[in-house]
C-alpha cells in the first residue's frame, strides 16, 4: 500500500504510542502511562505532526490498535481514531495488538514463529500464533482467550514450525504456567505493542475502512460497544 503520510495510534495496553510515517521517515512517541492515555494521546499526535511539519489534513490513512487489551484503553484508542477520522475524512486501518507484538518480535529479533500473549487479568491471556512471512506477521490462528496452562496444549500448536518465541505481558505474568518446560523462548524486550509496528504491518496488509465501520477487538463477547453518538 503506497501512502504518502500515515499516522498510527495505540492505547490498548499500559503503553500509549504514536507513529507518523511521511515518505520514508518515521517519528514516534511512546510512554507507559496506563491512567493517562486520554490526556497523552492527542499531545503525542500533535508532537509527531509538528516534527514532520504536516497537519492532519495531510494524513492519507489512520492506523489504530483496536485490541485486545485493556477495555478502557481500547475504547480510548478507537474513539480517538474515530474522532480524528470523522473530522478529517481519513480512512482507518485496524490492527490487533497481538499482531503488533509479533511484528515487533520480527523487527527486533527476526523471529520465525511468534506466540503473542497479553495478560487479560482474571488469570487468563489473550493469545494468537503468528509466522514470519517475508518480514511481516501472518496469523496462524484467531485471537482468543486461553487459560493458564501449557501453551503446547493449544490446538494450533502442532502447526507451528521452527523456533518459537513468546511476546507480550502474558509471558512475563504467567510464564511458569504457560511455559513449564521452556519450550518457548520468551522475549523480555517485547512486552507491549507499539504504534510503529502497527503502522508497518498496516502498510503491508491493512484494509482501510470508513470510520463508522471501525470496531474494537475485545475477544470477550460479553463486552458491549457503542459507536459515537449519531454515527
Amino acid at each position: 500500500m503506497k501512502l504518502a503520510a500515515v499516522l498510527a495510534i495505540d492505547t490498548s495496553t499500559e503503553q500509549c504510542s504514536v507513529a507518523l510515517k511521511v515518505g520514508e521517515r518515521t517519528v514516534t512517541r511512546a510512554a507507559i502511562t496506563p491512567r493517562e492515555h486520554s490526556q497523552r494521546i492527542l499531545g503525542f499526535v500533535q508532537e509527531v505532526l509538528a516534527e514532520q511539519q504536516i497537519s492532519l489534513t495531510d494524513i492519507d490513512a489512520l492506523v489504530v490498535g483496536h485490541g485486545p487489551g485493556s477495555f478502557t484503553g481500547v475504547r480510548i484508542g478507537v474513539s480517538v481514531a474515530q474522532g480524528l477520522a470523522f473530522s478529517h475524512d481519513i480512512p482507518v486501518i485496524a490492527v490487533s495488538t497481538l499482531a503488533a507484538l509479533a511484528q515487533q518480535a520480527i523487527r527486533l529479533h527476526n523471529a520465525e514463529t511468534v506466540v503473542s500473549a497479553i495478560d487479560a487479568r482474571m488469570r487468563e491471556i489473550y493469545v494468537a500464533p503468528f509466522t514470519n512471512h517475508n518480514g511481516f506477521a501472518q496469523a496462524l490462528g484467531e485471537p482468543h482467550m486461553a487459560p493458564l496452562e501449557d501453551i503446547t496444549q493449544q490446538p494450533w500448536w502442532p502447526a507451528l514450525t521452527g523456533a518459537v518465541v513468546g511476546a507480550g505481558t502474558g509471558w512475563q505474568a504467567y510464564g511458569d504456567a504457560l511455559n513449564p518446560n521452556n519450550t518457548v523462548d520468551v522475549l523480555d524486550n517485547v512486552t507491549l505493542p507499539l504504534a510503529e509496528d502497527m503502522l508497518e504491518w498496516a502498510l503491508a496488509h491493512g484494509e482501510p475502512v470508513a470510520a463508522e465501520k471501525l470496531e474494537p477487538l475485545y475477544v470477550r463477547n460479553e463486552v458491549a460497544w457503542k459507536k459515537l453518538p449519531g454515527r
